[in-house]
């Protein structure tokens, strides 16, 4: 982004750079991460993950480092990460130093659905499976498959990982909800008919990651803009990826890791060399620690991502879209 423009003067001329310093309100952050406020109010209450501006005279406002944590917190929980865990580890990293997600974070505002998303709350927690179904459906049949995702479903699992994580129950909501989403993910995913990419894309759950409801949503994603994907799913080795890339040859492969010990930087070398050359693209809080040790050679092998917009801006352009 650039960095030209004068240092003081009206908001309109200000930098991107500057606009992020900017303390903002509940409401504000909860737009712009995609949560509901009641989400943030409770991880401020039970972790401590709260603003830290204390005017004098007004409410407490979120800074610039207090929005790069919340955002590490988002992508953990949705990403399976128990809130607990992710909470942990949102507190311990030093948001300040990163510009980088928080203007990426700023840039990608979401306006939660917050009625729909109670309404299908309550109708998860009385087990009435069909009205879920129906909400979901024609939310996904109106809005799409990405804003669906961003404005509904996240914030919907956000909300019941906070229940689980606060009382202990709810674990048959969440296990319901997210079954109901897989299989319309699935039912979106139909064969693409006039494809823009003559060989299928590849995505995986590496090594021996079972959290694959993420690719479900990016395979659908993928289907709303014509590209084909071949979906191996949860558990696949690299030997099992590498096999399938020496046999169709597919211009882009994802690979989703949620936990640490999955995402292995250097399991991307036993990836074979075919012409051209695929791009690989790698997503999920599992590759997090290792991509910021070796952004020298990562840089080289794979392109990281942070959410669905991105995992299929990435893929589109590797297909020639």
């Amino acid at each position: 982004m650039s960095s030209q423009g004068p240092s003081q003067g009206s908001s309109q001329n200000r930098a991107p750079a500057e606009a992020v310093t900017e303390a903002l309100t509940v409401a504000a952050v909860a737009r712009r991460l995609g949560v509901a406020p009641a989400t943030l109010r409770t991880w401020d209450r039970r972790y401590g993950l709260g603003p830290t501006d204390h005017s004098s005279g007004e409410h407490r406002r979120y800074t610039a480092g207090d929005i790069a944590r919340l955002t590490l917190m988002r992508k953990l929980v949705i990403s399976g990460v128990s809130p607990a865990e992710a909470a942990q580890r949102a507190l311990a990293f030093d948001g300040e130093s990163s510009a980088e997600v928080i203007s990426s974070t700023l840039a990608k505002e979401v306006t939660v659905k917050e009625e729909l998303v109670e309404t299908v709350l309550r109708a998860a927690r009385a087990y009435d499976r069909n009205f879920v179904e129906e909400l979901l459906r024609s939310e996904m049949q109106m809005r799409g498959i990405t804003n669906t995702w961003n404005e509904v479903i996240v914030p919907l699992l956000i909300l019941l990982g906070d229940e689980w994580a606060d009382a202990g129950t709810g674990i048959e909501t969440e296990h319901l909800v997210s079954e109901i989403i897989k299989r319309l993910l699935q039912e979106w995913n139909t064969t693409v008919v006039d494809p823009i990419n003559p060989r299928p894309v590849l995505l995986a759950c590496i090594g021996e990651e079972m959290h694959s409801l993420p690719l479900y949503a990016l395979a659908a994603a993928l289907s709303e803009r014509k590209i084909q994907a071949q979906f191996l799913g949860a558990r696949t080795p690299i030997e099992a990826i590498s096999a399938v890339v020496k046999r169709s040859a597919p211009p882009a492969i994802f690979l989703w890791a949620q936990l640490n010990k999955n995402g292995d930087l250097t399991a991307l070398e036993q990836i074979p060399s075919i012409r051209p050359a695929p791009r690989v693209v790698i997503g999920g809080p599992g590759w997090g620690a290792q991509t910021a040790l070796n952004k020298g050679s990562f840089q080289k092998s794979a392109v990281h991502v942070d959410d669905l917009v991105e995992a299929c801006e990435e893929i589109f352009r590797a297909v020639g879209g």
